[in-house]
């Protein structure tokens, strides 16, 4: 997978620097239980774990979030130890453009001449030795560990040769050296800083607009942090404060449904309101758009038809079906996939929601009869690269085409299913501008064969979230809000 940008090439390297390392993970030095001579170490459970997540995600191109459940149980992996793996494997992930640069600039080969599974091994210790507090020995010598006990001593001994290179130098050091220059190219610079490929870098600058040059560092910065776990409290079954009160969260400073926890809470799944069916993973900016549907104006009365047009895997379809319990409304929600639509069932059971395996441009629904319809668009899901830590070195620009495309044909759909008077919200998990303002655009201008369209003011439906800008649709940011990078556009038909 291709870094931030070219690297420069192979760089003499000066003395040793000693600086304080970023805040990380506190790791273990290496493994305990040598064993005696002739026999190959243990490895470490958690770098292993880690080291075998980064390889299902190249062979398979597995999720990172889907399989990483498997290894830690695989491994028996528990509380520190897992949350280690975690830290490691997701972080090197999110991390791998800007560690095969400077794993690059220490080898005398091209990185497609690396052995892939060293390549990992690399990019795992690399990122031990630039983003934690873990000891350099120790860094170093797991990894050697891990690759001896896997590949032989011959390849162990080019790993650790590789890995002290890198280990001369902080990551801050490695960037002045590779990445372009600030003043030359900041958009070229943040993408190497903070581990983005370029394109995204700059879909973020033409995003936050007059503000791109101010707020693109802050933005790079935020996407490539750990993220905080969000939970929604599920309407009607417990309050904010009570979910706090039994994770040892904090009430979301926004949405009224949701709690973030410390990112080290530990195995979510386990939390017993989550295990009950009190509460679910949700980011807060997820909860927003959802109910800014719920409380955007209609013309006439609203009868409780509520659409969601594209509800897979169902988080937005949950909180809108427990709103419409409150409210004596109802819900369709419709998704593609029959997976999907199973996994939307078992999420939304006991609300009053009617799941249809469809596809939202053509589903069987009536025309003309909606009050409410959400449109939570498949996109690129740039808004939510810190959650989806592979995801940023997977996609390409040639993909926003095709997915416009498709959200245009959408929100065309939700416009004929929605009442002269009723609403749409337009939403997708991407910053950019294709795929958010250019697909209101090019949908709202009035056509002789669809309906009129007015464009309501969104930041009126989001209450007490600062910083919404001057339009009158929404972006919301990690480093504004604390919440992925979701689009709103409120629509109204009026004919």
């Amino acid at each position: 997978m291709s870094a931030p940008h070219e690297p420069r090439g192979r760089r003499s390297h000066g003395g040793r620097s000693q600086p304080r390392r970023p805040a990380g993970p506190r790791g273990a030095g290496p493994p305990r239980g040598r064993q005696g001579p002739g026999r190959p170490p243990e490895a470490d459970p958690a770098r292993q774990a880690a080291l075998e997540l980064l390889t299902a995600v190249r062979e398979r191109d597995a999720y990172a979030n889907l399989a990483l459940p498997a290894i830690l149980r695989r491994h028996r992996l528990r509380d520190r130890d897992a949350a280690l793996a975690t830290e490691l494997g997701y972080g090197t992930l999110r991390a791998q453009g800007l560690l095969d640069a400077i794993v690059e600039a220490c080898t005398d080969r091209p990185l497609n001449r690396v052995e892939a599974p060293l390549l990992d091994a690399l990019r795992l210790g690399a990122y031990q030795l630039l983003r934690t507090r873990i000891p350099a020995h120790a860094a170093v010598a797991t990894t050697v560990d891990l690759v001896r006990g896997r590949a032989g001593s011959r390849s162990a001994g080019f790993v650790n040769a590789i890995l002290r290179r890198i280990g001369e130098r902080d990551e801050a050091a490695w960037v002045a050296e590779l990445a372009p220059s600030a003043e030359e190219d900041p958009v070229g610079h943040g993408a190497f800083a903070h581990a983005h490929p370029r394109w995204i870098a700059q879909a973020f600058a033409d995003a936050l607009g007059s503000r791109g040059a101010a707020e693109l560092d802050a933005a790079l910065a935020a996407d490539d942090a750990r993220p905080t776990v969000h939970l929604l409290a599920r309407p009607g079954e417990i309050t904010a404060e009570e979910l706090a009160l039994v994770t040892g969260g904090e009430p979301a400073p926004y949405s009224p449904y949701g709690v973030h926890l410390d990112p080290g809470a530990g195995e979510i799944g386990e939390l017993e309101a989550v295990s009950e069916g009190l509460a679910a993973v949700q980011d807060e900016g997820s909860q927003l758009v959802a109910l800014a549907l719920t409380r955007a104006e209609l013309d006439g009365p609203d009868t409780g038809r509520w659409l969601d047009l594209c509800a897979g895997p169902g988080g937005k379809a949950t909180l809108l079906g427990g709103l419409a319990a409150l409210d004596g409304a109802t819900v369709d929600a419709v998704e593609q996939s029959e997976h999907r639509s199973d996994l939307v069932r078992r999420a939304v059971d006991g609300l009053p929601v009617t799941v249809h395996t469809a596809d939202g441009r053509s589903a069987p629904l009536p025309d003309g009869v909606f009050d409410r319809v959400l449109v939570d668009a498949p996109c690129t899901g740039l808004g939510a690269l810190r959650r989806r830590p592979e995801a940023r070195w997977r996609r390409r620009p040639d993909d926003v085409a095709g997915l416009a495309k498709l959200q245009r044909e959408l929100l065309t759909a939700a416009l004929r299913h929605v009442r002269p008077g009723g609403v749409v919200a337009y939403v997708t998990c991407s910053p950019h501008l294709s795929e958010t303002v250019g697909v209101v655009t090019a949908v709202t201008r009035r056509r002789a064969d669809g309906p009129a369209v007015e464009q309501l003011d969104a930041r009126a439906a989001l209450p007490g979230v600062p910083d919404l800008g001057d339009g009158r649709t929404v972006q919301l940011w990690p480093h504004r809000h604390g919440t992925d990078a979701m689009f709103l556009a409120l629509l109204r038909r009026t004919g």
